[in-house]
């Protein structure tokens, strides 16, 4: 059975989630079959993940619009058909996975995907109707405009936010609360299925997701996703600012981290009571 409305959403103020960043990718080869079915096997539920398409049309899960760094191949997918892909192998032996595949491999799994080009947008959207996947897919990109197009092209697909408007949001999140709260609202919300903000901790040197940030988006019933997060003092200390996600490498690890805050903010919890 696939995940469903009610089952796939991150819930803000909650236990914060794991999201396997490419697969998690320390833990075997990102992106890849592998690294999917070990984390199905590990009862992770979500995925962050990249795609591109091939000059036919295909969809498929990979970060680098080139196969040279993940494959034993070159060159640009976009110029390979998906025949052509199913010679390549990344470095589980398998070829690079298809995103129907992984779909209807892994129902209990959501994908958080990377539209990384525009030429991808078209495809990637008739993939998830074929699929019939709305639920089951999240969809990001730096790209707002991108990400806007995908919005309406398919109602009720939920996705991030691109840098654009994250910026907006950072920019409000350093204002007095009553101004920070008119400028957000010219950046799209639940309304429009935005469900998330993806932030690093900096950008050029400035910190980006700080606990106003937090306290900005969890009023605009909107989860905040931190990426990409591998260090444990660095997760436990946004998880104490109340992060909802951690886009991790080291999902075990989070997790592991995640269950010990958690356990001891709530004995904490009652002991203020």
């Amino acid at each position: 059975m696939k995940a469903t409305k009610s089952t796939r959403m991150w819930q803000c103020g909650e236990k914060p989630v794991v999201i396997a960043h490419r697969g998690g990718g320390n833990e075997a080869p990102e992106n890849s079959l592998a690294a999917f079915a070990n984390m199905d096997s590990k009862h992770f539920r979500f995925i962050e993940t990249d795609s591109h398409a091939t000059s036919d049309g295909v969809v498929i899960l990979i970060h680098d619009p080139d196969l040279r760094r993940t494959t034993d191949s070159r060159g640009r997918i976009s110029k390979f058909t998906w025949e052509e892909i199913l010679k390549v192998a990344d470095e589980s032996g398998n070829h690079p996975v298809r995103l129907d595949d992984a779909l209807n491999g892994f129902p209990n799994l959501i994908f958080n995907v990377d539209a990384k080009s525009q030429h991808v947008v078209r495809h990637l959207i008739k993939t998830i109707k074929r699929c019939d996947a709305i639920d089951q897919i999240s969809l990001s990109s730096f790209n707002e405009t991108r990400l806007k197009y995908l919005r309406r092209k398919l109602p009720g697909v939920h996705t991030s936010l691109g840098k654009g408007a994250i910026a907006v949001l950072v920019i409000a999140a350093m204002l007095p609360p009553k101004m920070g709260r008119k400028l957000a609202r010219t950046v799209p919300g639940v309304r429009h299925g935005v469900e998330a903000i993806q932030v690093p901790l900096l950008h050029g040197g400035i910190p980006v997701l700080t606990p106003r940030l937090i306290e900005l988006c969890h009023e605009r019933g909107q989860a905040v996703h931190a990426w990409t997060i591998n260090d444990p003092d660095v997760m436990r200390t946004l998880i104490e600012q109340g992060i909802d996600a951690l886009i991790t490498d080291e999902p075990t690890l989070a997790q592991k981290v995640i269950d010990e805050e958690w356990t001891k903010l709530g004995k904490i919890r009652k002991e203020e009571k």
